[in-house]
């Protein structure tokens, strides 16, 4: 019994560890691309259209919403999933 536990321990120690990090950052980006397109919908924007600085206060804040978003799942990738 105790040979199988420390067998087993020892097996288990030399196993990689799982990251689904990148299957996770898509799933994300495409959460934040799905949320962006509905905040420029509601907007009446289009997105992927270019406004320079003549961007209305609401598609500035669609873009920072956005932005925000992008960065949440840049720290998914990293994430160790089980």
């Amino acid at each position: 019994m105790k040979t199988a536990r420390s067998f087993t321990l020892l097996v288990t120690s030399f196993l990689p560890c799982v990251l689904a990090g990148p299957a996770a950052y898509g799933v994300c980006q495409a959460g934040c691309s799905a949320v962006v397109m509905a905040c420029y919908a509601a907007a009446g924007a289009t997105w992927g259209a270019t406004l320079g600085l003549t961007a209305a206060p609401t598609v500035i804040g669609c873009n920072l919403a956005y932005g925000t978003c992008q960065a949440a799942c840049a720290a998914v990738i990293l994430a160790p999933t089980p």
